[in-house]
């Protein structure tokens, strides 16, 4: 059994900044590739940024320069950054794992964290 826990979101001002925090946790192997999705109200879901288990790292065109996201594979943690918050990142943040475990590999959805930006 695996299980993917979000933290770290909040109300924050506009210009400011948020950590966001992804803890695996269960019979892990392996942490594959991590990403990080939002959905915004009465939008679809999108992403964010990803980082492979090699430390490669892609973001969103609307994130680039502002968000940065990192892992720590010890603690089987993956975290995003967020700087220059904009109301436009308003949304539930949800981090999505690609993971092995001794049975499968499969992917695994948290059950999301609320990011609010006030302007």
């Amino acid at each position: 059994q695996v299980q993917l826990v979000e933290s770290g979101g909040g109300l924050v001002q506009a210009g400011g900044s948020l950590r966001l925090a992804c803890a695996a946790s269960g019979s892990i192997l392996s942490l594959n590739a991590m990403d990080w999705y939002r959905q915004a109200p009465r939008k679809q879901r999108e992403f964010v940024a990803r980082i492979t288990n090699s430390g490669s790292t892609n973001y969103a065109d609307s994130v680039k320069g502002r968000f940065t996201i990192t892992r720590e594979n010890a603690g089987n943690t993956v975290y995003l950054q967020m700087n220059s918050l904009k109301p436009e990142d308003t949304a539930v943040y949800y981090c999505n794992g690609d993971i092995t475990t001794w049975a499968s590999r499969m992917g695994y959805w948290g059950q999301g964290t609320q990011v609010t930006v006030s302007s």
